[in-house]
């Protein structure tokens, strides 16, 4: 655990294998244009290798050691899905040792861990609808006219599930961007950039919140103190307290969180037609097996649509 600390807190690598780990690290976010995140989870796990393992060099990596450390992995009750990044992050720092003609395991020999069926969660239908309308139905229900706050989060929410944004994409958008033409460009993972489309309801909901806004924060989202001033950008956890709080004033016992929104709006675009190219596009997905995640959802609702009408035949 000391091994990992110093690592994290930026202290000089002292063996050959620190060495490549630090120029991997530097690889990913200059040549690769990785983002900050990327750059910390590869560390987190490679140097959590390291401290495992206490080997000084690359040749030192053999697939006994990498067994032993994903047993350990396992031991420490990680879930399949946690275990997976380590791997990937090994194999990837593998190769890229061997494209620098390194010698060390060839990363091929290292199996990924298979994964099990991801179940995507969504929002009820009737959910969704309340949850949407619960900022404004919250300012109706107390006989009052909406707060700064209230017109916030109910831009929040309908941009949220106007364009099925990442909950850091939401965070990054400036009050400048041109919100009357209904599509903008955002800058998601591997600072790709992709065009998203506003709803009138999501347009309509940013501008009244934009018109009550009198200070001068760039970004479209905003912390807010008890007296509803400005007290700058918001963050993630802001926003997810805001979906949580809203979820409960509109009656849902589930417990809601930000991604859902996303869910909600990949699987509502298939399951009205849409096809899975354009949903991985709209998504900023990089690979479409991704995207595949939500297809289980439709699926769903082609068996509930057989399942209704090979009965009705049956009873014939």
């Amino acid at each position: 655990m000391a091994a990992t600390k110093e690592k994290e807190e930026g202290s000089a690598p002292t063996t050959e294998l620190e060495r490549w780990v630090r120029t991997y690290l530097n690889y990913l976010t200059i040549e690769k244009n990785r983002s900050r995140k990327t750059r910390e989870n590869y560390e987190r796990c490679l140097s959590k290798f390291l401290a495992f393992t206490k080997i000084k060099s690359p040749a030192n990596i053999t697939i006994d050691l990498v067994s032993d450390f994903r047993n350990s992995l396992d031991e420490q009750g990680l879930k399949k899905v946690t275990q997976g990044y380590y791997v990937i992050a090994i194999r990837n720092f593998l190769k890229f040792l061997r494209k620098r003609d390194v010698e060390t395991l060839a990363a091929e020999k290292i199996e990924l861990p298979k994964a099990g069926s991801r179940q995507i969660e969504t929002i009820r239908p009737e959910d969704l609808v309340r949850l949407l309308e619960a900022p404004l139905a919250s300012a109706a229900a107390k006989k009052r006219s909406p707060l700064l706050r209230d017109l916030r989060d109910s831009a929040i929410l309908e941009t949220f599930f106007s364009t099925g944004l990442r909950l850091a994409e939401l965070c990054s958008l400036s009050r400048y961007a041109d919100w009357k033409r209904g599509e903008i460009s955002v800058r998601g993972k591997g600072d790709k950039l992709r065009v998203v489309f506003i709803s009138d309801r999501a347009r309509d909901a940013i501008k009244a919140y934009l018109d009550k806004r009198t200070d001068p924060e760039e970004k479209l989202f905003v912390s807010l103190d008890r007296k509803d001033k400005v007290i700058g950008p918001i963050t993630h956890r802001a926003v997810q307290r805001i979906v949580e709080r809203r979820a409960k004033e509109a009656g849902i016992p589930e417990r809601i969180h930000a991604h859902l929104l996303r869910h909600s709006f990949a699987t509502d675009l298939l399951i009205n037609g849409a096809d899975l190219r354009s949903v991985q596009e709209l998504l900023g997905h990089a690979n479409i097996a991704t995207t595949q995640i939500y297809t289980h959802l439709t699926n769903k609702q082609l068996r509930e649509v057989h399942e209704k009408f090979h009965d009705r035949n049956a009873q014939k």
